[in-house]
């Protein structure tokens, strides 16, 4: 037996009168917010390929450098990437587009303009910042099978993820790490030593430093070459 539809016609006794439709507001809800969940998708799929390039179906840099500008934000300090879940940096599958546009319920680039201020407080609240911090490392390994950021790069990200929160540690630790020579890279451990290292340290006097502890030794060094510079 077939299921009726859900507006279905009812009979009014007169052959020749037009059938009146009769639809139960639980399906007219149902069917509006379908089409408004369609076309919402329409826009945001719109969205992607205006900043798209043709030949690799994603956007690439130069993509993302534009959609910045059109925010009116620097494209260094975009963090809508982490909503987004990128997984190779520099580019967005349509993927990652919907499922980062979806979540923060935008469409347009006004709409993911007025959204950024929000979307960088959900990123500094404590029980989601150690996340972003660690994604940021994960997002600049750009080989596959590299685990580590070469010190340039590392005192650009530094400075970009940390710089607002640990202005002097920040500081020191990249004036260090640009002229020391035993470290040519940073690995995760190191990346993450030093988000510990932030929180847990007295700055600048180091007097609860304990190089005993399971520091990286990165960090044993640097502490080492503050205490000589304070002396």
């Amino acid at each position: 037996m077939m299921r009726r539809s859900a507006c279905a016609s009812k009979k009014t006794g007169q052959p020749n009168s037009t059938n009146p439709i009769s639809c139960s507001p639980s399906d007219l809800f149902r069917t509006a917010s379908s089409k408004a969940s369609s076309k919402e998708m329409e826009r945001i799929d719109n969205l992607f390929y205006s900043f798209a390039n043709r030949s690799s179906g994603m956007i690439d840099p130069e993509g993302i450098e534009t959609l910045c500008s059109d925010m009116e934000v620097d494209h260094t300090d975009c963090v809508c990437v982490r909503k987004m879940k990128a997984e190779k940096q520099g580019y967005f599958t349509l993927e990652e587009w919907r499922r980062g546009l979806k979540a923060l319920r935008v469409d347009t680039v006004s709409k993911l303009r007025k959204a950024l201020p929000e979307l960088e407080k959900e990123v500094r609240r404590p029980s989601n910042f150690v996340d972003f911090y660690s994604y940021a490392f994960c997002y600049c390994l750009t080989e596959e099978k590299q685990k580590s950021i070469d010190i340039e790069s590392i005192c650009q990200l530094l400075d970009l993820v940390l710089g607002s929160q640990f202005r002097a540690q920040v500081d020191y630790f990249i004036e260090y790490l640009k002229i020391q020579s035993d470290y040519k890279v940073v690995n995760l451990d190191q990346w993450m030593g030093f988000f510990r290292f932030c929180n847990e340290i007295s700055f600048p006097d180091l007097s609860n430093y304990d190089p005993d502890l399971a520091w990286p030794l990165v960090l044993d060094n640097f502490v080492e070459w503050m205490q000589a510079k304070q002396s």
